[in-house]
Parts: structure tokens; sequence; C-alpha cells
């Protein structure tokens, strides 16, 4: 859980020193001392409460469900607001040495992802003989609403202690662990479908398709020289008995040969080996070749993080170097069709720039307002859009609260749209190397899906993203790009 903020104690109360905790004993206590402390609430915070209590009540766990109760979102467990008047009692008043008896509580309102939260005590009572005290208990948001009164029963130290504050571990919740298993899970039974997959003639790209077979996703149509392809498999000990190949002289060959097979009607996605991305992308473009659509090219990554609540979308980081406005239109169209394909009915879609408030210097915000009103006015459709917003405020509901930002997509975006190509692959990678995010690559604006991979793709990345390919193609054959 993240840190506790906390305020300066009053004068009255030891403990300004936050490197050590110290009690008040029950001689120094006085009818009417208070103390407290301040905490902003976090999707982590409820997370890890609902692991500790197994308390998974999807109020308190699924948006998509809370956003149709009557609280018309995620609230906190009623009992986390105990565990922080605890955290008062324990720490602050009396503090170390306390012995807790009994607690009452009263819940009067819902406590939210990203309210600032006031955990107050107040000595109502003292009991010389028993050493006794009574303290009332409240819990305030940021806007000044109770959400939890009560009274807690305690017996108050009688020697004075003082001792450093103990440093808690990093405790992470990991929400992704087993995303591309629940994403096998889902597309297997729609069925494999045809890919091409374009030179494959090092052992991570031919594993990979051969990966991708083994999970039930594809069928590989191999385009690539026979002979060097024979070569890597016996060099890496593959087994390419039963499978398709294409044989080609060299890798624009290759290239060339598959988006004609997609031109046939023989695949129904691409997957690019190790030629470079450009040779590959040359090939789709290519008037003759048949492959474009209306919209423009774009790369999306789908990424899961132990640090975020559900699958997001980050776009372009791999295809549009710096987006115009129009290409940034489509950019986010193509975003949305993805969202919804894996299943998010009405995507939040972020435009990130470096601040939150349109710059007339710096054209990345102006962009982004651009585009809002082009989705109020329905030139975007599908998702609801705003910005430009930080990435701090994109992703953080407290971020966006201590900005002062009302808004359906700030602290919950679905989708994130980068500047510019530069911003977007650094951005996708220290998610995933520093972040530990898992993540699948697909390109739309094409009539096929199409798979990027890359030489530093972990298997998992690999296999997902053709998982995401094969969603996409059983898609298009319903709803044709």
């Amino acid at each position: 859980m993240g840190p506790d903020h906390l305020p300066a104690p009053p004068a009255s109360l030891p403990g300004g020193d936050l490197s050590v905790v110290r009690n008040r004993t029950f001689d120094e206590i006085a009818v009417g001392e208070t103390a407290a402390i301040q905490r902003t609430l976090t999707a982590e915070d409820i997370q890890l409460f609902a692991v500790l209590s197994g308390d998974v009540n999807p109020q308190h766990l699924d948006p998509e469900f809370a956003a149709y109760t009557r609280f018309h979102g995620v609230i906190a467990h009623g009992m986390l607001g105990g565990a922080l008047i605890s955290a008062v009692l324990g720490t602050r008043l009396p503090g170390p040495g306390t012995v807790y008896l009994g607690q009452t509580l009263q819940f009067h309102a819902p406590v939210r992802i990203g309210d600032t939260l006031t955990i107050r005590v107040t000595v109502t009572s003292k009991e010389e003989r028993s050493k006794r005290l009574k303290l009332a208990c409240t819990c305030t948001n940021d806007s000044g609403v109770i959400a939890v009164t009560g009274e807690a029963e305690v017996i108050a130290p009688t020697e004075r202690i003082e001792r450093p504050r103990t440093t808690l571990p990093d405790v992470r919740i990991t929400t992704g662990g087993n995303g591309i298993h629940r994403l096998l899970d889902h597309v297997r039974p729609l069925g494999a479908i045809r890919m091409a997959v374009v030179h494959p003639c090092d052992a991570l790209s031919l594993s990979a398709a051969l990966d991708a077979r083994a999970e039930g996703l594809i069928v590989p149509c191999l385009v690539a020289p026979r002979a060097k392809l024979m070569r890597v498999a016996a060099e890496a000990g593959l087994d390419l008995s039963g499978l398709e190949i294409e044989d080609v002289p060299h890798s624009s060959a290759a290239a060339t040969r598959a988006v004609e097979l997609v031109a046939l009607g023989k695949a129904e996605a691409l997957m690019k080996g190790s030629l470079h991305t450009d040779e590959l992308m040359a090939a789709v473009v290519r008037a003759e070749a048949g492959l474009r659509t209306k919209r423009r090219i774009s790369h999306c990554f789908v990424m899961q993080t132990p640090a975020y609540p559900r699958p997001f979308i980050v776009t372009d980081a791999a295809i549009n170097i710096a987006p115009t406005l129009d290409q940034k239109a489509d950019i986010i169209r193509n975003a949305i069709d993805l969202a919804h394909a894996i299943g998010v009915a009405r995507p939040r879609v972020a435009i990130l720039a470096a601040v939150e408030t349109v710059n007339p210097h710096m054209p990345a915000t102006l962009d982004a307002a651009a585009l809002c009103k082009m989705a109020d006015r329905g030139q975007i459709e599908g998702g609801v859009l705003d910005g430009p917003l930080a990435f701090d405020n994109a992703v953080s509901a407290a971020a966006a609260r201590i900005k002062g930002i009302v808004s359906e997509v700030a602290g919950q975006a679905d989708v994130l749209v980068v500047p510019d190509l530069e911003s977007g692959n650094m951005l996708a990678k220290q998610l995933e190397y520093l972040g530990g995010a898992a993540s699948a690559g697909i390109v739309l604006g094409a009539r096929v899906p199409i798979v990027l991979t890359s030489r530093a793709d972990s298997r998992e990345s690999r296999i997902a993203s053709c998982a995401v390919a094969t969603l996409l193609a059983h898609r298009y054959r319903i709803l044709p790009p």
C-alpha cells in the first residue's frame, strides 16, 4: 500500500519526527486530546485489503460491475476505515503499547478511489483504575463529508515507549500475472486462423510461429527461403514437418508474397519475422497490394502492469513517427476498434501531453483539444475522449483529483494516445522493463491484423500478440475494416 501522508502533529503531541513512533501514556493524556492521519485512497489499497480479508465483492474490485450499482463506481470496503482508525490508535494516540478492547462503527457515505481521508480520534473519557480510554472516531473525505464514525475503547500504556519507525516492505498487487492465460482461454474456442509468417529466419521468430500453432491460435504459412529456413530449424532443434512453406529468394520477396497471400484470401493475418519492419510495411502499403483501408495504419500495444487495475492500450509507438492531427484521429479510431474487440464497450481515451492544460506553444496540447472537440461533433465515435492529460492524471485518480480535474477518463484510462513515436516507444518500454508490464503488439488500419515482433520480445508477448491478431481476424470476418 502507498505511504501515509501524515500532517504535522499538534503541539501537545510528540511525534514530529517521522523516523520514530512515540506513545502518550495514560497520565499524559487529557480528555479532548485529538490526533489524526491523512491518506489518499488508491485502487491498490482496496485490492490489498481484499487480498488480506478475502472480501472480493465486485462492488470493490470490478469497475464495470460497480458502474451500475447505486454508488455508480468502485468504493472501498467499510472495514478499511476501521483499519485506518486502528492505525491512529496504534501509532499516534495513545500509540505503541495500546491494547484495543472494542470498536463500534457506523458507515454514512462511500469512500472512493482518489479520496483524501482524514482519520481522527478524540479522547472522550478516562477511567483511572483500569487505565481505559474511550475515543470518538471519524473518517472524513476531502469534501468534508463524514464517511465513518464510531467509538473505540482501549487500555492506554502506562510506560513511555519510543521506537524507530519500522520500514514496511513495498507490497505490489500483481493483477495481470495470468492475463495471457485468460486471453488464450478466450481466443482458442474461436478457432485458429491462417497466418502468413514473413521471413522467420531466426530461431526466435520461427519459434514464435510454432508456439502460436501449439497454442491453437494460428495455422502458419512460412514465407521464406526454404533452404535458409530448414537450416535455422535444424540448428534450433525445431520440427517443421507438416508446415506449409512458400519458398522465396529473400526477405523483400517474402514480404511481397505474404501480402499476395492475404490479397488472394489465403491468409487472414501477417506476422513479421526476422526482416525489418520498414520492409514488411512497404509491401503492405503499396496501392497494388490492396491491403490499405480508408484509415491510417497504426500500431497498438495492449499492456497490463501490476500497478494498474485493468489492461490498457498505448498508441502509436511503432509506426507513425510524428502524426498529424488527421493521423492522430485515425490512430484513436483504430485503438477504439481494438478496445471494442477485447471487450471494452466504451473505452476511455486519454490524449497525453506533458501538461493537462492547453498551451499554444505545445502542439500536442492543441491537437488533444481539437481531437476532443472532434469526438464531441461525432467525428470520432465509440469511446469517450479527454485531453490534454499528463500521464499521471491519466492513470491516477488521486493525481487527477489533486489537480482538480473532473473527467470520465482521468485516472481510469483504457487507451493512452501519445504525441509521437519517440515518446510512445519510451513509455511502452519503460512500462515493460521497469513496470513489469506484459504486452502484445498489433498493427491496425489494414485489411488484416499484422503482428510486429521484436527480437527482445518474450515468448509470452509473441503468443499474446498472435492471440490478439486471431481475435481481430475473427472480428474482421463479420466487420471488415
